[in-house]
C-alpha cells in the first residue's frame, strides 16, 4: 500500500499467498498519453515519470483580459471560443476562474474559460479567440471608439449641432466591445457625435478660447496702466 499498489494486485497476493514477478499497474483514470519515458524491459529508479496521461474531455482556454474590462464579467458567464486552427467551428463553455492577480507589464488580467471537449478536437496548446457575453442584453446608447477624446483625467466628445457648430461635452463611459463603448451620461439618444477629426476640432476650439481670453485681458491691462 505504500508503495501503491493496486489494491486488487494486493488481493490476489493475499489470496494465492505468492509475490507476483509482475503485474498490470492501471492508470488512475482515462486519458490520452502525453508524455512515455519507458519501454519493455527498462528499469527505472523509483520517483522517475514513466507516464503523463491528461483527460482532455473537458480542456481549459487561457484568455488576456484588459484591466478595464474585469468589472463586466464574473465566473459563469458564457464565452464563445474559436481556435485558429479549426477555421469555421467554435465551442461554447463558461468562465471558471477569474485570476487574482494583473500583468504589471500588459496590465491584463487571466481567465480561465471550461470547455466541453467531447470529439477531442481541441489540443492543448491551441490559439484561440474568445469572445465573452458581457453586456446585460439591453439596449444602450454607445458611439465607435474613435469618437472619445480621453486626456487621462477625463473623456470628451464633440457634438455636432449643426451649421458649422461644435460642443465638446464631458462623458462618462462603460463598457467595450465591438468598436465602440457605452456612453452612461453626457450623450443621449439621437446627439450627432463627431467620429472622425475630432482632436482637431478640439484643438482649434482650445486656441479660439485662449485667444479670446487673451483679447479680454489686453484692454483691462491697457487701463491698469
Amino acid at each position: 500500500e505504500n508503495l501503491g499498489v493496486p489494491p486488487q494486485v494486493l488481493a490476489e497476493i493475499e489470496r494465492t499467498r505468492r509475490i507476483p514477478t509482475s503485474f498490470v499497474w492501471p492508470a488512475p483514470r482515462d486519458g490520452v498519453v502525453l508524455e512515455r519515458n519507458v519501454s519493455d524491459g527498462m528499469r527505472m529508479p523509483a520517483g522517475e515519470v514513466l507516464f503523463r496521461l491528461a483527460d482532455l474531455s473537458v480542456v481549459w482556454a487561457l484568455a488576456d483580459l484588459p484591466e478595464r474590462e474585469l468589472g463586466n464579467i464574473a465566473p459563469g458567464q458564457r464565452v464563445e471560443v474559436r481556435p485558429r486552427g479549426l477555421t469555421g467551428r467554435s465551442f461554447t463553455g463558461h468562465i471558471d476562474l477569474i485570476y487574482p492577480q494583473l500583468n504589471v507589464e500588459t496590465r491584463t488580467a487571466r481567465v480561465r474559460i471550461e470547455l466541453p471537449n467531447p470529439e477531442g478536437v481541441l489540443l492543448p496548446g491551441m490559439y484561440v479567440e474568445a469572445e465573452i457575453a458581457a453586456g446585460g442584453g439591453g439596449p444602450v446608447v454607445a458611439v465607435p471608439n474613435s469618437a472619445v477624446i480621453d486626456s487621462g483625467t477625463r473623456q470628451v466628445v464633440i457634438l455636432d449641432r449643426g451649421e458649422g457648430r461644435f460642443e465638446p461635452k464631458e462623458v462618462k463611459l462603460g463598457r467595450r466591445g465591438g468598436s465602440f463603448v457605452e456612453i452612461r451620461e453626457g450623450v443621449a439618444e439621437g446627439d450627432r457625435v463627431v467620429v472622425a477629426a475630432n482632436f482637431l476640432i478640439d484643438a482649434e476650439s482650445n486656441l479660439r478660447a485662449a485667444l479670446s481670453g487673451l483679447a479680454a485681458a489686453a484692454p483691462a491691462g491697457e487701463q491698469g496702466r
